[in-house]
């Protein structure tokens, strides 16, 4: 059954506590996101070790999402998430490198798109292949035409873009022998091998120039660029920057790693890597003052998914990591900064990377209609009341384990396992209270079930038809029989 949103009836309700300038011009909108960047590994959560200072201020002088969910403990749903408001399994991106985000998703760069905005995507990609020409990355083939989904066929008119992952420093260079996880950079006259993820841009060019150095910097690189243009061009803009940091494999350059030279490998590089982006947020920000637009801008942060094990990433004392469905695979650091209104605090209420896409619009007073089921809801009333609660259930899926969140409380599925935790007074998840609360778990369990059932109604075609379905030729992954 289709949806229709609409934003515009909203509105007025927060017009007062807002305060927004009365202005002709729409916010400028950036879109940032860390990879596989734990909940614990920034200052503004209590990290001692690791230098985040700009993310620490802009923290301080925005507004913290206590309570913050990737839409997924891994990377490729959580970023279809963040484009499209829904569960990555209504479109089959069950997993990294599996689905792609299909052609009929209405999706945010495309709504902005058609409202004035100038449209950017700088960093990971990881939803479809970007080349059919030649080898590259995971999925990167010319066998492989059906996997083809750039940037350009969702509304983005600007990119500079990967597949998937590359190495935090000089990303197309690497070691002739390595674990592949962590290395010190590699000096200029030592002999490497490519790395074999390669930057494309919007019209599917390899990128071959400038891509030395820090990887955070090379996607700042191309992104102020970007922002000057559509300055120019009197266009707001959405810059979508999904950095790499710190996803393995995880290399710190020199100016970075002598900050922690006197640390082991693997923490010099993982600290190192991520302050360096931290740096180029600051480049960033400072470049949108200059200009003159900071002042309109919304800046959104937060990470994909938990920490990689064996890694130094901490989800702090969240249970779980990387591709687990407990907290610490799910709930990472997150904050927002409206320069329009210099709004400061805390949301309490749980959210998701699907609260973008409605969160986004109505910030920036679109109203539209999209023929689509929305996952996600806006967090915009969080904003100006603490005691409204959230209305929609926030449920995950992967592989064999589901979750649903709602009321304070959380249900978490696993192979025909069921646990129930009282999130409020045991957010680390210490105390299954299933036993205790046999008619909260029941009713949880069913909105589990319920919600997997529309997901593969979704993903089967009952939105928009098979065409994507018969292209891809994918299997529904259903939880509850996966072994």
């Amino acid at each position: 059954m289709e949806k229709t949103l609409k934003l515009c009836s909203l509105l007025p309700l927060f017009a007062a506590s807002w305060s927004y300038a009365q202005t002709n011009n729409s916010p400028n909108i950036v879109l940032i996101m860390a990879d596989d960047l734990g909940w614990g590994d920034v200052g503004f959560n209590g990290n001692t070790h690791i230098q985040t200072p700009c993310l620490d201020r802009l923290a301080s002088e925005g507004v913290v999402f206590e309570h913050f969910y990737a839409g997924a403990p891994l990377s490729s749903p959580t970023r279809a998430s963040v484009l499209t408001g829904r569960n990555a399994y209504r479109m089959g991106v069950f997993a990294p490198n599996v689905g792609i985000l299909r052609p009929e998703e209405t999706t945010l760069p495309e709504i902005l798109k058609e409202k004035g905005y100038a449209t950017g995507h700088f960093g990971k990609w990881h939803l479809g292949t970007l080349t059919c020409k030649e080898i590259d990355a995971n999925r990167g083939r010319p066998e492989n035409k059906h996997l083809l989904n750039p940037p350009a066929e969702h509304g983005y008119d600007d990119a500079f873009v990967t597949e998937s992952k590359v190495p935090t420093f000089d990303p197309m260079r690497a070691p002739l022998s390595s674990d592949g996880r962590f290395w010190d950079y590699l000096p200029e006259y030592e002999e490497t091998k490519e790395y074999g993820t390669y930057y494309w841009d919007i019209e599917g060019n390899k990128v071959t120039e400038g891509l030395r150095g820090d990887d955070s910097r090379i996607i700042i690189d191309r992104t102020l660029p970007f922002i000057d243009k559509a300055i120019g061009a009197q266009k707001p803009f959405l810059a979508t920057i999904w950095f790499h940091t710190p996803h393995l494999p995880c290399v710190a350059g020199p100016e970075y790693a002598a900050r922690y030279q006197n640390l082991p490998l693997k923490e010099r590089n993982y600290y190192g890597c991520i302050t360096a982006m931290d740096d180029q947020i600051e480049r960033l920000v400072q470049y949108l003052k200059i200009k003159g637009v900071y002042e309109n801008t919304i800046i959104f942060f937060c990470s994909d998914n938990g920490p990689e094990l064996n890694t130094p990433g901490t989800a702090g004392n969240f249970k779980g990591k990387k591709r687990s469905l407990y907290e610490g695979g799910i709930r990472v650091p997150a904050f927002m900064i409206d320069g329009r209104t210099q709004k400061t605090g805390k949301i309490t209420q749980p959210c998701s990377t699907s609260d973008y896409l409605p969160s986004i619009l109505e910030l920036a007073n679109i109203s539209t209609s999209i023929p689509y089921q929305l996952d996600g809801e806006s967090f915009v009333p969080f904003l100006n009341n603490s005691d409204i609660q959230r209305q929609k259930p926030l449920v995950f899926c992967s592989g064999t384990q589901g979750a649903v969140v709602d009321g304070g409380y959380k249900l978490y599925y696993n192979q025909g396992t069921t646990e129930l935790y009282d999130l409020k007074s045991d957010p680390f998840e210490r105390t299954d209270v299933s036993r205790t609360y046999p008619e909260i778990r029941k009713k949880l369990s069913d909105c589990l079930w319920k919600q997997m059932k529309s997901f593969q109604q979704s993903f089967e075609g009952n939105e928009y038809g098979t065409r994507s379905v018969e292209r891809m030729n994918q299997q529904w992954e259903d939880i509850s029989k996966k072994k």
